[in-house]
This record gives C-alpha cells, structure tokens and sequence, in this order.
C-alpha cells in the first residue's frame, strides 16, 4: 500500500487556480484510475477532476468552496500498488503552513500515535479566533475539523476573541497623501452583498491583466451584409431540419474572419516580451453564456472548416457550456476571439482583448438603415464590426486593411454560394 497526492490539475491555458464546486467522493471511497472525483470551476472552464490512481480516497484537504492553486494538494489516495503505507505516509513532506499542528496537540497526537491534518483556512479561522484545535470536536468525514466547526465553537463564547494584531491599531501614524488609497465601498442597510465566486475572481484578474499590460487600440467598419442575410434566410430552415440545429448569422461572421485571418496572419499573433509569435493555427474563440457565467472555448482549425462546419461547432460547444460539459480541451489554443455582441442588439462596442492574444472583434447587431447607392437610397441590412487591437503588435494600416478583407468576404456572398 502506500499513500500518492493527487493535486489540483492545470485546467486550462493560463487557469491559475480553480474553485471547487463539488466533491464527487469522500473518505474511503474506492476509485478507479480516471475516476472524476471533484468538480471544479475556473474563469474559462467547468470540469471533472478525474483520480491520478487507484485506490481508496483518504482524506480530503479542501472543501466545496475552496479556491485552490493549480499543482496545489486537494487530496490524499491509498493506492492498491507501490510502498508499505506507513513508509509512503513518511514520505509525504509536511507543508508546515497548510498541515502543521498547533504545539499544544503535539502531545495528544503522540499519546493516540495519530496525526491529524487541518486545512489551510481551518488553521487560519483557529488563529484568528485563538482557538486550540484540540478542544474543538470535528462534524466532517472522519471526525475532520471543518469551518463550520470552529464558527460554531467560536459562536458559542469558547474561544477568544480575535487576535489583537489581527486588529486596526487604535493608534496610526498619518499616512502621507502620496499612499493614501481610496477607500473600500462599504454596504449599507438594504443593499445587497454578492460574494465573489470563483469564476468572477478569475474574470476580473484576467480583465485587469489584459487592461494594464495591453495598449489597446479601436477601429470599426460598417457592413453592408443584405445578401448574407438573404442567403442565410434561404436556408435556415431546411438546414434545420436536416441538421437538427441552427444555421446563425454569427457562424458566416467566424467564416469571414478565419478567411480574413488567412491573408493577414499577423491578427494571428501573441505579444512575447522581446518577440512577436504568429501562430500557424487558426483557433476562434468564442463568447458562451451559461447563466450568469461566461466562457470562450474555441473552434478549431476554423479556416478549414465550412459554413455548416462552423455552425456545428458553435451549436456543440453552446451545448456543452449549458450542459457544464465543456472540458479544458475545448478552451486551450485560440488565437483570435469574435464576439457576438449584436446578439443583445448592441450596435457599436469597444472589447477587452483576451491576453496574450492580439485582437478581438466585436459583431454587433444588424440592422435596416438607409443606403444611397446606384442614385438612389433604399433599406439594406447593416452590421458594424468593432476591431479592439494590441498597438505593441499591431498598427492602424495591417488592421484596417483586415478589417476591409472581412467586409469584402462578407458583401461578395450570393444567393447561389454553398454552404457546405
């Protein structure tokens, strides 16, 4: 027997950290290699921990709730295989901030000849309120101590109050006005507190990432796209019904763009400090709501796929967001993103860049404007595309002449173009 790790996995390109959502095992449960024993929430994806072994799940070092580091320890399995157990229990290094035992349980511990293990927030909650573990009796799996456990103890006048020096000093120097920070919004009666999930966490750190290390730049055209919609309103409904799913307008925008992105590959880059990498692949990422929760997987390969192919893509990866399915495979590689933005019937926007990527285009709603054109004005379906660009890697001509190659593909369609 002998006692293996299994750490919190890399669930994504540049996912630092995930929140778990969901324990799918507990103590002495048995599991096979590939098992999915938790599942987790990160900012681009939700997904099953599968189990690195098999064996019989021993102690869990973290609970639903818990935003975990990417190679960080979420729990302990005794596998079937390898060492004596008790030497491979030796073998596991005590991460003294995460595991340690407060001194006054030492001599418990050694009269029982066991060892317990606290989780890192149980260990802080303890020290905050002053609390000796030893005198708090543990409701989770296996006796474990959780925090529910110490608020309570805490709640019900038995520790101390909390530590002094985790208290504002009564006395301060005067900050001098070059530190001072502006003060942190405070709620008052009748509002309403959101805790920050997760995911919301990730979002806003990569939305800051993007906003203080990217020199964005905008442009925009507008489209006339009246034979696109033409076209589309041609076949949507036999498409559907052969199918079984929906041909979008949004799916002739990708096309557009991933042909685009052909001619002009340097949209297709990434910011490398001392280098520019333009990538090879051509990986679209697109924007999926689920609730209130947003992701951007991606569609492969996207300039060697059809109409109907893109659309495909676009209906399985919506599907699996809705469904929680997607995997950390469906949100790794892109390179460019389009956002569907006229889906809210927004007509103009200026979109985030989604690092380390070096463009974003925003397709906004279609609407019926009046055109002057052969001498004369009449109704045609109009879309503006707004361009967010890197100004480190890019410069208004190459994105402006992109933008022009995207217009141009989209007005050169006809009622007699394929869609397969």
């Amino acid at each position: 027997m002998a006692i293996e790790k299994i750490n919190m996995p890399q669930l994504g390109e540049s996912v630092t950290e995930g929140t778990i959502s969901t324990w799918l095992v507990k103590p002495g449960d048995k599991v096979e290699k590939y098992d999915p024993i938790a599942e987790v929430m990160t900012d681009k994806v939700n997904a099953e921990v599968p189990s690195s072994f098999t064996g019989t799940i021993t102690e869990l070092q973290a609970e639903e709730g818990d935003t975990i580091s990417v190679g960080e320890l979420i729990c302990y399995i005794e596998t079937t295989q390898g060492s004596d157990q008790s030497e491979a229990e030796d073998d596991i290094p005590e991460d003294k901030e995460k595991t340690e035992t407060p001194p006054e349980n030492k001599q418990k511990e050694e009269a029982s000849g066991t060892k317990p293990r606290f989780s890192p927030a149980v260990v802080s909650l303890a020290s905050k309120y002053d609390i000796d573990l030893k005198d708090v009796t543990g409701t989770g799996s296996g006796g474990r101590i959780t925090r529910k456990d110490v608020e309570k103890f805490h709640s019900e006048g038995k520790g101390a109050d909390v530590k002094e020096e985790s208290k504002p000093s009564k006395v301060t120097a005067e900050p001098s006005p070059q530190k001072e920070s502006a003060p942190s919004p405070s709620a008052n009666t009748g509002d309403k507190e959101i805790p920050l999930s997760g995911v919301r966490k990730a979002i806003a750190s990569n939305m800051v990432t993007s906003t203080t290390e990217i020199p964005h730049a905008w442009m925009m055209v507008e489209v006339d796209v009246t034979n696109l919609v033409k076209l589309r309103e041609k076949h949507k409904e036999s498409f559907k019904k052969e199918e079984g799913y929906s041909l979008t307008y949004f799916a002739f925008f990708v096309k557009a763009v991933a042909q685009a992105l052909r001619e002009y590959p340097e949209l297709n880059s990434q910011w490398a400090g001392d280098k520019i990498i333009q990538k090879k692949d051509i990986n679209l990422n697109i924007a999926v709501a689920k609730e209130n929760e947003l992701f951007v997987p991606v569609i492969k390969q996207a300039d060697e796929k059809s109409v109907k192919g893109i659309a495909r893509s676009i209906s399985d990866l919506a599907s699996k967001a809705r469904q929680g399915k997607l995997t950390s495979e469906d949100m790794q590689g892109g390179t460019f993103t389009v956002n569907n933005t006229g889906s809210f019937g927004s007509v103009q926007s200026m979109g985030v860049i989604n690092h380390p990527q070096s463009a974003i285009l925003q397709v906004e709603s279609i609407v019926k404007r009046p055109v002057y054109m052969d001498g004369m004005f009449g109704a045609r379906d109009m879309v503006n595309l707004c361009l967010s660009l890197d100004h480190r890697v890019l410069d208004g001509l190459i994105a402006g002449n992109f933008l022009q190659k995207v217009k141009e593909n989209l007005e050169s369609l006809r009622l007699d173009d394929s869609i397969y």
